[in-house]
């Protein structure tokens, strides 16, 4: 089966491409770098030609409200539109757990936008809500640090291995497709000023963790929930300090 994985060359991109190569089938990572351009349309149509499935796992380069809106506003309408002109059977899209409750928050607000897109193309379509990755821990901290400190919400947090994100987004899409969404998660709960506090010991980080109800996650202060999963998302199996001694 032909799959073309957008955003191909990246952290979770390589790692899909990689698990799809492994089970037989053809696995074409799409991006800038391979000619593959979805926001100026460059490749797009000769690439997703003759796919079974494409799956989108790109990002925007900004963050910024209108920039991060812009970018998946454009590259996802023109993705779907080669799609549907070649006949590709399922799109599978990467997204966050507590889109829909946090539409307030900009980057937020551009995948509630790119999900939407999705489910009124018309093409058979799977959405992987995932939660923050155990790769992104360190570039999470920095955000957070302020006079040599790192200043976390005392709410909940569930992150997952980006292996284990890979896996399912390339499961999914080798899969029936879901028409909706599928949430998944790491095997444990913490909270994220208790698991920052921890994770940047293990990781030989001698800031300190400051306990700061009104610190901000993607520009917003968070509540209780809006990190994690409702019941019945699918785990994963890997511990965090697991995965840290592999490293």
């Amino acid at each position: 089966m032909k799959i073309v994985v957008v955003g191909g060359t990246g952290l979770i991109g390589s790692k899909v491409v990689a698990k799809l190569s492994e089970d037989g089938h053809e696995a074409v990572a799409a991006a800038p770098g391979t000619g593959v351009n979805t926001l100026t349309g460059e490749g797009v149509a000769e690439c997703v030609a003759g796919a079974a499935a494409v799956i989108d796992v790109s990002n925007s380069p900004s963050f910024e409200d209108a920039a991060v809106l812009d970018f998946f506003q454009t590259s996802t309408g023109n993705l779907l539109a080669a799609e549907k002109a070649a006949g590709v059977g399922h799109h599978v899209a990467l997204s966050v757990v507590g889109t829909e409750r946090r539409p307030d928050v900009g980057y937020f607000r551009a995948k509630l936008a790119q999900e939407k897109l999705i489910e009124d193309s018309g093409i058979p379509y799977s959405i992987v809500h995932a939660t923050q990755f155990f790769e992104f821990v360190g570039p999470i901290a920095e955000q957070a640090a302020e006079d040599g400190t790192v200043h976390m919400p005392p709410v909940q947090f569930q992150p997952i291995a980006g292996e284990e994100v890979a896996r399912t987004v390339g499961g999914t899409a080798a899969g029936t497709p879901l028409n909706g969404p599928v949430d998944i998660a790491g095997p444990r709960r913490y909270r994220m000023d208790e698991f920052f506090r921890e994770a940047l010991a293990a990781m030989g980080d001698p800031r300190e963790v400051v306990t700061d109800p009104h610190a901000h996650y993607f520009g917003a202060e968070m509540t209780e929930r809006d990190l994690v999963p409702a019941d019945g998302a699918t785990l994963g199996e890997i511990e965090y300090d697991e995965w840290l001694r592999s490293r």
